[in-house]
Parts: structure tokens; C-alpha cells; sequence
């Protein structure tokens, strides 16, 4: 029999490289992102010999990975949630009612930037940041409206919080005591994953030491007075959106999990006594197979790494996720083709066997979601469960010699970046070392290569591009409105509170973070009921643990790679060589972020691809003020100034840009381009404020440097 398998595979294969005209299939495989070789064909010997993925396990049996309840959704469906919050808690409470009434089954809240970073909506560094990109939270009583006529006792609420993670959560606590509920019957999940904000989203507020102390700090309180909360989502979604690849999210995100377990350890906690309360979020991308493999192998190494911890309790064991379609996959041009991506992202998920989801909308690399957007996202998961037959067996895939081999191989991958990671003494030294950062920024920088270059395929971008862009209505957010009704809230806020009694709570919140004493998440609830701000608890832990400031460090020479012999990619470095030698020094450009948006992936791609292009770089500091870069970019005597928006505040920051570099230098020649996620109908306005260039989602680098160089060599 086997010499007969063995000649089977001889024919097919010289009939598949005849068709192909190839040698070999050896020849014939798909090297994915990853480093993993996609082969043409797969049979049961690909299955031979696993050190991970065993194929004879069921769904909710060792080690997990055909899924972590052996029911899975013929018993229940995932969760619909969708990760939504702008504006006032006011707009946000009316939003998730309408999508609770249409279906949905949880909130996932999203809170504006400045609450991310720890400020309120009165301060000045955060005036074009209020109630942009997420709902803006200042107090109890914000939290309050936020979840008005949604009773807290029967909804569960995940909320992605990370920097100011205990006045937030503390907030919840206080709204969901005053609703009248025991903390005790409170469920949800609060992100609480700081490492992965160190290496990616930026949204951090202290050091990484301090921070890994609130972390811990959760854990051991939710513990013990939340037992259907989960104190911590270990995120690899923004891993990948910042760049990485599929097996750089799995292993950096299971390493964090194995950071964070180990800080649980450090309070004198039992392993199973916090374990069954952890869970995960992982980006789900285009890559089909690869994502749904990604969940499983997830799932197995998860319980290896939790049983060398000494867990015996399955819900320690078991690996349960929330997933997110990406973000990074959507595309301004041609927009509706982000419906189907979307489709097929969220169909990757349930196969792999997330616990939830949330599908993003359409139009979110133009603008926040429209109610009509946000129908569409929702419904595309009401349709798979109720039209498709998905929920009718459980890990349908189980068997595929693909499916099978493809989740061993992202095993072994992942374990071998996670060995790394440990020999560096875990995540929090291996974050520290910037390891996981530069790892990430290469991967994204070798992505939009691919893209610029064609050897990816983009549909509706550098390929198959759409001669007619249709029109997309946006949602607009009055950002000087929310401002102004927040500063009234906080100043009706400040004048009925006893600011004694506050004042006493918060020097115990600073003292007990000075001398490592009490758990902080305890005294930020009494400091949130005595009516502090999220500002004023921020700042309290702020005064004994100081702010974190993170080094720019980028990588080079890894986008020119890709561009060897490419004509216009020669081009642009010739008329940059031109410019040298006409001006006597290259054209200097400096790239920068303002205010307190930290998705930093374009900013950084911008940055090391002009420099591989000849351009002289300068990378400004995250969570600069207009003035600031206005400042450091008349010093450094710069002929052009790149500014990376996501957060929609390019309205209110770039003009006072320009407000800024003229009052320094009324003859002011510096170009000014900017680039992110900026609807096509605010176009205009900025180049009514002198804005020389615009760039979208999807622009190519080598577009964008050519326009730029242009535009320099002109002025």
C-alpha cells in the first residue's frame, strides 16, 4: 500500500509541475509572512511526527485545540460585540442600546485618547483629541450615562483600557454599586495588558515596572471580590495591526500571558485562583487558514504553558478569546470591498473557535463608523450564525492535513520566538530591550514593501483599482462641542464634591504606589466615589511612579530591499541626489504624531522608507504639542514636516501647526504633508490651511516620496 501511495504522489506530482511547468512541486510553495512554506498538496504523512498539534484530541479535551468546550456553538453561539464608543457618554449610551435592541449581545467600549493617557477633557495637551476615536470618560458620572437603562447585572462589558486602567475600572465598579449591584455579580473583561502597549498602541501612562504592579494589583482584587470578571485581555490584536505577523502575535501575546501570571504569582496567589479569569484578543486577518490555525495552535501551546505553571483547573488550561477582524486590512480605495474582507475575516474566526467577536465596519479607514456601517458589521455576524450552518458541528476543519499541519508548523514557529523571549528573562526585560518593537516594525516595514511593490496583492489598491470611487457618507464629530460639555461636567463635578475628603484619598493612592503597600485598584475606588477624575487618580499615581517617555529606535535598509533595480524607486533617489548636490545637504524631513494618538505603524513605515530612499529622517517624539514640532522643526532647519493622523484630529491640530510655524517664521518655506485616516471631504480644508500634500490609506511609499521631493525642490 505504501509503495502504491508513494506512486500516486510521483504521478501527481509530475502532473502538477507539468501544468505548472516547474520542475518539482517542491519547487511550488507560498513562503507566507510568517517564514512558513505552503506546500501545493498535503497528505496524511504531513502529520507524522508532532511535537504539538495532537489530531486524535476532541473539542474540550487536552490540549484544546479543536476547541476549549467540547460543545462550542451547537450548545451557544459566540458573542456579538462591537467595539464602539465617540463623543459623550450621552451619544455613545444612545448607540448601544440601538445595537443591543438589533442584536448585539455585549459592549466593547472604546474610550477617546485623552482618557487612554490619563487626562481629563479640561486639559490642554489633549484639545483635539476629546471624544475622537472613542467616548470620552472623566468621571463616575460619565460612566454612569455610559450605561444608563443598561442593567450592568445582566450585560457583560468589556472595555479596552490599559493606561488609566484603575480609575476607569474603579469608575465602572462605583456606576455598577450605584445601579445598586454587588461588584460580585459585575462581569466583563477590562484589557489591562500593558506590555503590548509598550511595543505597539503607546497608550501608556508610567514605566513598565510600575505598571506590571496595576496589573497584578487588578488580578488580585477581581479575584477575590469579582468572580465574573476578567481581569485581563492578553492582546495581540494590535500587534498585528501595528505590523507583525501571525506568529509574532501568537508568541509575543502568549509571553505576555506568561508575564502576567507571573506577576499574579508575586501577590501570593494560587495559580487556579486567578487563572480561569484570564483571557485573550487576537486580530483576525486576510489570511484565511492562517488565522483559523493561529487560534488552535494558540489554544495548545496556552495549555502546555499552563500546566509547566502548575494549573489543574481545565478553565486555567483553556485558552478563551475574543477576536477583532482587522483593522489594518481595510483600504480607503474602494472602500465596499472592505464588506467582503470583513466576511471572510469573521467566518477565519468561528472556525478557529473564538468565544467572541467584533467585525469591523467598512468605512473605518475613512472616518468613525456610520450607524449604517455599523448594521452592516453586526449583521455579517447575525448572518453566519443563523444562515450558514456554522454552529451545527463542532471544529469542522478538525482532519484537514492543511489545517492540521499548518497549526503544528505556527506551533513550533511561535514556541521558538517565546523560548527567545525567555532567555532575554521574560517580556517585561525582552519590552525593554526593544526586541518585540523592532521585530514588529521590520515585519510592518517588509509588509507595505510587498504592497508598494506588487508581490502582495491588494484589490481595489495596486491592483484591479476601481476607475470611479464612490462617494462614502462619514460620521463627523463636533470636537469642540464634547470639550466644551465635558469642561462643564467636570466643573459641575468639582463644585459638589467635598474636596477634603478627595484629597485624603488620593495622597493614600500616592503613597501606598511609593512604598509598595495596600492594592491601588481598592483606594482608586474610594477615590472615584468621593467624585475624582480619572485626571486627578492618574496624576496621583503619577506623582510616586513619574511618566514613561519611550526612545525612537527604527529599523533600515529592510523597505529599499525589496525596490533593487526598480525603476522609480531609482528615480526618486536620483532627483533626491540632485537636490544634494544643488543644496549642498539631502532634504530633511521630519515625521511626526501629535497629540495622543500612539498608533504609530504609518508614521514609523514613513519614516524608514524615505530614509532608505535618501532622505534625511528625523522621527519626533510621541504626543508632541503643535508648538512643540513647530519648535523642533525650525531648530533642525527641516524642509518638510510629515504629519501621521488616525485619531481624526487632524482638524484641530495641523491648523494650529500652522498657526505655530508662522508665528515662529513668518517667511516660513517648510512643506507640511499629512497622511492617515482623513476623509476625503476634509481635503479642503486642510489645503486652505497650507497643507501641500495629502495622502490616504493606501498610498504608495514611493508615491508619497516622490510627490514630497517634488514639493521640496520647488521651494
Amino acid at each position: 500500500m505504501k509503495k502504491d501511495k508513494s506512486k500516486r504522489l510521483s504521478d501527481w506530482e509530475k502532473k502538477f509541475s507539468k501544468e505548472v511547468k516547474i520542475e518539482t512541486s517542491k519547487e511550488f510553495f507560498h513562503e507566507t509572512d510568517e517564514g512558513i512554506n505552503i506546500n501545493p498538496l498535503y497528505t496524511q504523512e504531513d502529520l507524522l511526527d508532532y511535537t504539538f498539534n495532537d489530531i486524535q484530541t476532541l473539542p474540550g479535551e487536552w490540549p484544546y485545540t479543536r476547541g476549549p468546550k467540547a460543545s462550542m456553538y451547537t450548545n451557544r453561539p459566540w458573542t456579538i460585540r462591537q467595539y464602539a464608543g465617540f463623543s459623550t457618554a450621552e451619544e455613545s449610551n444612545k448607540f448601544y442600546r440601538k445595537n443591543l435592541e438589533a442584536g448585539q449581545m455585549g459592549l466593547s467600549v472604546a474610550f477617546d485618547l485623552p482618557t487612554h493617557r490619563g487626562y481629563d477633557s479640561d486639559d490642554e495637551l489633549v484639545m483635539g483629541d476629546v471624544g475622537k476615536a472613542g467616548v470620552a470618560i472623566d468621571s463616575v458620572e460619565d460612566m454612569k450615562i455610559l450605561f444608563d437603562g443598561i442593567p450592568l447585572d445582566k450585560m457583560s462589558v468589556s472595555m479596552t483600557m490599559n493606561g488609566a486602567v484603575l480609575p476607569v475600572l474603579a469608575a465602572f465598579i462605583v456606576a455598577g454599586e450605584e445601579q445598586g449591584l454587588d461588584r460580585k455579580v459585575l462581569s466583563g473583561t477590562i484589557q489591562n495588558d500593558i506590555l503590548k502597549e509598550f511595543m505597539v498602541r503607546n497608550t501608556y501612562i508610567y514605566p513598565p515596572e510600575p505598571s506590571m504592579r496595576l496589573v497584578a494589583d487588578i488580578i488580585a482584587y477581581t479575584a477575590k471580590e469579582m468572580p465574573k470578571f476578567n481581569s485581563i485581555s492578553i492582546s495581540g490584536y494590535h500587534m498585528q495591526e501595528a505590523g507583525a505577523n501571525n506568529v509574532q502575535e501568537l508568541a509575543f501575546t502568549l509571553a505576555d500571558g506568561m508575564e502576567y501570571v507571573r506577576a499574579a504569582l508575586s501577590k501570593g496567589l494560587a495559580v487556579d485562583d486567578f487563572a480561569p479569569r484570564l483571557s485573550f484578543f487576537f486580530a483576525i486577518g486576510t489570511d484565511f487558514f492562517m488565522e483559523i490555525a493561529k487560534l488552535r495552535a494558540a489554544r495548545t501551546l496556552w495549555a502546555k504553558i499552563m500546566q509547566d505553571f502548575g494549573a489543574t483547573n481545565e478553565k486555567s488550561l483553556t485558552l478563551r478569546t475574543h477576536c477583532q477582524t482587522s483593522g489594518v486590512s481595510l483600504t480607503e480605495k474602494d472602500p465596499y470591498n472592505n464588506i467582503v474582507r470583513t466576511s471572510y475575516e469573521a467566518l477565519s474566526a468561528v472556525l478557529g473557535g473564538t468565544q467572541s467577536l467584533h467585525t469591523n465596519s467598512f468605512d473605518e479607514a475613512i472616518a468613525l463608523p456610520t450607524e449604517f456601517s455599523s448594521r452592516i458589521a453586526r449583521n455579517t455576524q447575525l448572518i453566519l450564525q443563523n444562515e450558514t450552518g456554522v454552529t451545527n458541528t463542532v471544529d469542522p476543519l478538525a482532519g484537514s492535513y492543511f489545517v492540521e499541519k499548518l497549526t503544528e508548523d505556527i506551533c513550533s514557529a511561535a514556541w521558538k520566538i517565546i523560548e527567545e523571549v525567555e532567555e532575554l528573562g521574560g517580556m517585561t526585560k525582552a519590552v525593554a530591550a526593544g526586541m518585540p518593537k523592532l521585530s514588529i516594525e521590520e515585519s510592518a516595514t517588509k509588509k507595505q514593501a510587498k504592497i508598494d511593490s506588487g508581490k502582495q496583492v491588494v484589490v481595489g489598491v495596486n491592483k484591479f483599482k476601481n476607475p470611479k470611487e464612490p462617494k462614502i457618507d462619514v460620521l463627523v464629530i463636533d470636537n469642540e462641542k464634547v470639550r466644551e460639555d465635558q469642561i462643564t461636567k467636570i466643573s459641575t463635578l468639582k463644585k459638589d464634591r467635598d474636596d477634603k475628603i478627595l484629597k485624603g484619598h488620593l495622597n493614600k493612592i500616592t503613597e501606598a504606589a511609593k512604598d509598595n503597600t495596600g492594592n491601588l485598584l481598592a483606594l482608586s475606588i474610594e477615590a472615584m466615589r468621593a467624585r475624582g477624575t480619572v485626571g486627578e487618580v492618574s496624576k496621583a499615581l503619577e506623582d510616586a511612579f513619574g511618566r514613561h517617555y519611550a526612545t525612537n529606535v527604527g529599523v533600515s535598509g529592510v523597505y529599499g530591499k525589496f525596490f533593487e533595480k526598480d525603476e522609480k524607486f531609482m528615480d526618486i533617489q536620483n532627483k533626491i541626489n540632485i537636490f544634494e548636490k544643488e543644496k549642498g545637504r539631502r532634504p530633511r524631513v521630519l515625521i511626526v504624531k501629535m497629540g495622543q494618538d500612539g498608533h504609530d505603524r504609518g508614521a514609523k513605515i514613513v519614516a524608514t522608507s524615505f530614509a532608505d530612499l535618501g532622505f534625511d529622517i528625523d522621527m519626533g517624539p510621541l504626543f508632541q504639542s503643535p508648538k512643540d514640532v513647530a519648535k523642533d522643526a525650525i531648530e533642525n532647519d527641516v524642509h518638510a514636516i510629515g504629519v501621521s493622523t488616525l485619531a481624526a484630529g487632524h482638524k484641530t491640530l495641523v491648523p494650529e501647526l500652522m498657526k505655530s510655524l508662522n508665528a515662529i517664521d513668518k517667511n516660513n518655506k517648510i512643506v507640511v504633508f499629512v497622511g492617515g485616516v482623513i476623509p476625503e471631504q476634509d481635503y479642503q480644508f486642510l489645503y486652505d490651511n497650507n497643507i501641500s500634500a495629502i495622502f490616504g490609506p493606501g498610498t504608495s511609499i514611493l508615491d508619497s516620496a516622490e510627490k514630497v521631493i517634488e514639493l521640496i525642490s520647488k521651494k
